[in-house]
């Protein structure tokens, strides 16, 4: 049911964006340009992209509320379920052990023939 409703208010958020670019800009914004008696006119109020954008609007805000209202209801518990998690116990391997190291500055290494510098 969310995802459904989900893909709808994208489709009509997608279908809100296409008719508020396809109005003619008037200049102003908000009405204030234009014609003198600007959106109180008898063309203004009956036009359809007007008209289609006012109940997109709405139906966009409806959505909105009805989705945050429906995820805050149908979300899952908030605990973590435990019953896949196996039980972790000390590996029982043996520690690794380092090679032994050698001193490259001793004489015993078999390298006697260079010259230590002082």
């Amino acid at each position: 049911m969310f995802t459904f409703l989900l893909v709808v208010h994208a489709i009509i958020a997608a279908a809100l964006v296409a008719v508020i670019l396809m109005q003619r800009s008037e200049g102003g914004g908000l009405g204030m340009g234009g014609s003198p008696s600007g959106l109180m006119s008898a063309r203004g109020a009956a036009d359809f992209l007007t008209r289609a954008t006012t109940i997109l609007a709405g139906l966009f805000v409806l959505m909105s509320i009805g989705l945050a209202a429906l995820a805050t209801v149908t979300r899952g518990s908030s605990e973590i379920d435990t019953t896949l998690a196996t039980p972790r116990t000390p590996a029982q391997a043996p520690a690794p052990q380092a090679p032994p190291v050698k001193d490259p500055l001793s004489t015993s290494a078999g390298n006697s023939s260079v010259p230590l510098a002082q």
